[in-house]
């Protein structure tokens, strides 16, 4: 066993495909079966489930994963301590939220390029579930989510706070004025989104479990649905002020329990023996995106 073999056991448990794998580690599958069969042979266990449609983890291969990230970044950590430079280099996963990396993912780009300019950020966005998912399993580094955030493996930094407004049509004078509608229509994202969860809620206690929905897949087509007044939508009042003040389009406060939103950045306690997340988190030493 060598590094290298655990960079593609790392590789195939982050695909979850042995082609992509290859592909990503600029290797032919073959290889890399090889080097995953004598892994499995050395440590006498299965480490992945093989299904016709995707390879899966054993509890094995999550154990073995654990370690093999302690390994990467304990020989990173010897690399800054023992070579000619110090400066941090190589890649960081990052996820968020579709709305955060709309107001905070330009800045964070560019204020990582001038303190860490070795360092290449890869970001995504995702569901709140999922990014907290993919950080458990190591397929992100860390990610920014609405709080709260309740698991034993998870550290989390207070990023800040923000606040969720109703957002409607022109025509609407009123929350009330919106609720008195016969049919009450909402432009939502899918299941599983924060701020979805959250309009639900404040229906129910209006008492309305019952109304349309239209399901979009990005903010822009949110709020032209809205602007063309086919229905209403929860959002952060952020993203209205910086992107669309100028829509023709109304928005409302909304009750402390249901507006009030803390945005946290998660990463796995165990994984901050990693110089290049450890470079990340310093950026909030301040506990606060500017």
């Amino acid at each position: 066993m060598n590094i290298n073999d655990l960079n593609l056991f790392a590789a195939v448990a982050f695909h979850g495909n042995f082609t992509k794998a290859a592909e990503a580690m600029c290797t032919v599958q073959s290889n890399v079966t090889a080097r995953i069969k004598n892994l499995e042979e050395e440590f006498g266990a299965t480490l992945f489930l093989r299904t016709s449609r995707k390879v899966e983890l054993t509890a094995a291969g999550k154990t073995l994963l654990h370690y093999s990230k302690q390994i990467t970044n304990l020989i990173e950590e010897a690399k800054l301590s023992i070579g000619k430079s110090d400066m941090i280099k190589g890649q960081l996963k990052v996820g968020f939220t579709e709305t955060t990396m709309a107001l905070k993912g330009p800045g964070l780009v560019t204020e990582m390029a001038d303190k860490f300019p070795l360092v290449d950020l890869e970001l995504t966005s995702a569901m709140r579930d999922k990014l907290i998912n993919d950080v458990l399993n190591y397929r992100l580094d860390a990610a920014f989510i609405p709080a709260p955030v309740y698991n034993e493996e998870l550290e989390h930094i207070h990023i800040m706070d923000e606040r969720i407004v109703a957002v409607t049509p022109l025509k609407f004078k009123s929350l009330d004025e919106l609720l008195a509608q016969p049919q009450l229509k909402a432009i939502v994202f899918d299941e599983g989104c924060f701020f979805r969860a959250r309009l639900e809620n404040w229906l129910i206690t209006h008492d309305i479990t019952n109304y349309h929905k239209t399901v979009m897949h990005s903010i822009e087509g949110v709020v032209n649905f809205i602007e063309s007044g086919i229905g209403f939508s929860f959002l952060p009042q952020d993203i209205i002020s910086t992107f669309y003040h100028e829509r023709k389009i109304k928005t409302f406060s909304l009750p402390t329990e249901i507006g009030a939103v803390k945005t946290v950045l998660i990463y796995r306690k165990d994984n901050l023996s990693s110089p290049i997340l450890k470079a990340f988190i310093s950026l909030f030493s301040s506990l606060k995106l500017q």
